[in-house]
């Protein structure tokens, strides 16, 4: 009896079909009690065990994914996925134009400090009606030709916010004045005029402030600049570790699926001996399609992760790299740092480009308080000015004195043109002129608001520079508890791996003993599934958790060797 009731027990465990009233009957075999004999089943009733349960066997689920061709693939590091965001990214290249406008600005700003070369040419007639004899009038009027060649150049200067001008004049003239003693005549000046601020405008003025700013916005823009790429970099960096995840994953879930499949066949070996109940091949069936639909959901977070990473280092759909699936290659093992809160929070306020983006605006407020508080002052301008003239004629009959028979008209003034330009140059009738111009507004009310507005401007900086330290703060706090959680997490991760894969094992040898049944061994099977992706999660997450740490302290371009020149 004893013996028999082993045997029963352990085909209700393994077989699966032993009822209540059987057991129960059992139950008082082992009591030396006689059972109640059993019922007489209905004929009605479907059998306790079905005769067989075969199905036709599920091909694994196609490798084949959209848009990209798996008979090419790319391999691709993680230092070759920030190069070629850095070369290919739309933003990257904006910012960068962003960069080149400002410099063109700068250069744009000094270029008001480039001599302006003048010249003025003309030529005119004038008919001027004279009614007096002495006038020297003929016909009644005196007619006078004149033609002008001038030339100059005049500017400002860099140092003391002066300006200056040199007019060079050279004429020609001819004229009916019957009392004219040289015609044609060639006078000639050159001017000198140079204005030198003494109090507004001497130690910085509207040109030098606005090569000042421009200046400066090249360095934001070269910190925008700096900002978008490790905004770049890092963003690759989360798209590549979401990439080896996704394909990691997938590459376990056809592991298990491939495991479902062989239990499936282990299963129809031991119905066909009778050592397994036939229900078991649906149970088994069962269990793989569950993992294909698994199998199919990462086969396309695999799509999406690589397109994500794809619209990052390529510059646009026609690359040829678009249609080639991807496989990253760089080990997910990174060295995780330990820095403590107050190293990275230093580190932080010295390398974020935002904290220089501040300190440029700043720089660019403290322009604006000088200039507007140099407006505030009195303009008083020193203005000197020196002309030398030069003249030179042919001599008329009236240039003869009647009485004495000689010349009125110097010598050195008889020739040409030359004549009068040696003139010029001897500086024999020089012209000099010094003045000071003052001038101020009555209540000066524009500059002094432009002033407060300056000042109340700096005093808002310096508060959103007190808020961008807290901000800047919190990020580093942030990542390093990231950091520290994803580093335990990984642990506790393969720690609960390695128990799930033990018992898996464990079951299974239970299975195959005969001590256990398969719905347990499905369980097991799951679980370490399960586990098996959050250990690789935690490691994505880890590695993710890693570039967010350098960025929160600003060194993503430094530990991935990217410099931007400037």
């Amino acid at each position: 009896m004893e013996r028999s009731f082993a045997t029963t027990y352990r085909r209700c465990l393994t077989r699966a079909f032993c009822t209540t009233t059987v057991g129960f009957a059992l139950a008082l075999g082992i009591l030396g009690q006689t059972p109640a004999p059993s019922p007489t089943p209905s004929p009605d009733l479907p059998p306790p065990v079905a005769p067989a349960f075969d199905t036709p066997a599920r091909p694994m689920p196609s490798t084949v994914r959209i848009g990209v061709n798996a008979d090419n693939q790319l391999s691709l590091t993680l230092d070759q996925a920030v190069e070629m965001a850095l070369k290919n990214n739309n933003d990257i290249d904006a910012s960068r134009n962003d960069t080149r406008i400002s410099e063109f600005g700068w250069k744009g700003a000094k270029g008001v400090y480039d001599p302006l070369l003048i010249t003025d040419n003309f030529y005119e007639k004038i008919a001027t009606p004279t009614a007096s004899a002495i006038g020297g009038a003929v016909n009644g009027a005196v007619t006078q030709t004149r033609f002008s060649g001038t030339a100059g150049v005049s500017g400002f200067t860099p140092a003391g916010g002066g300006s200056y001008s040199a007019i060079f004049n050279p004429i020609r003239t001819t004229t009916s004045n019957t009392n004219s003693f040289l015609n044609p005549q060639f006078p000639s000046s050159l001017l000198f005029t140079y204005t030198q601020p003494l109090l507004r405008n001497r130690k910085i003025d509207s040109l030098r402030r606005t090569i000042q700013i421009a200046k400066k916005n090249i360095e934001i823009s070269d910190s925008q600049l700096q900002l978008r790429a490790i905004t770049i970099v890092s963003s690759v960096e989360q798209a590549y570790w979401d990439l080896v995840y996704a394909m990691r994953n997938l590459q376990v879930q056809v592991d298990t699926l491939k495991q479902a499949k062989d239990q499936l066949e282990s299963n129809k070996r031991r119905v066909a001996k009778g050592a397994l109940a036939p229900v078991e091949i649906v149970a088994s069936n069962a269990q793989i399609a569950n993992f294909e639909q698994l199998v199919y959901a990462a086969q396309e977070s695999v799509t999406r992760a690589e397109n994500s990473l794809k619209t990052y280092i390529l510059p646009d759909r026609t690359a040829a790299e678009w249609s080639r699936p991807l496989t990253p290659v760089t080990l997910a093992g990174l060295d995780v740092p330990h820095v403590p809160l107050e190293s990275a929070v230093a580190d932080a306020l010295k390398n974020r480009p935002e904290i220089t983006q501040n300190d440029k605006q700043a720089d660019i407020n403290k322009i604006d308080q000088r200039y507007f508080r140099d407006q505030t002052r009195p303009q008083i301008d020193l203005v000197g000015t020196y002309t030398a003239q030069g003249l030179a004629g042919t001599q008329t009959p009236a240039a003869i004195s009647p009485t004495t028979g000689l010349s009125r008209v110097p010598l050195n003034l008889v020739g040409g043109l030359f004549t009068s330009l040696e003139n010029l140059a001897a500086l024999r009738y020089p012209s000099y002129h010094v003045g000071v111009n003052i001038s101020f507004p009555w209540g000066n009310h524009v500059a002094k608001a432009n002033l407060g507005q300056a000042l109340v401007t700096g005093d808002k900086i310096a508060n959103n520079r007190a808020q961008l330290e807290q901000t800047i703060e919190a990020d580093v706090r942030n990542a390093l508890q990231t950091l520290r959680s994803a580093e335990s997490r990984l642990d506790s991760a393969t720690a609960a791996r390695v128990a799930a894969e033990e018992l898996y094992q464990s079951e299974e040898r239970q299975f195959m003993a005969g001590t256990t049944t398969f719905y347990l061994v499905a369980q097991r099977q799951t679980d370490l599934l399960t586990a098996r992706g959050r250990e690789l999660q935690a490691r994505t997450d880890l590695n993710k958790a890693i570039s967010v740490f350098h960025r929160s302290i600003g060194t993503t371009l430094t530990v991935n060797n990217v410099t931007v020149t400037k």
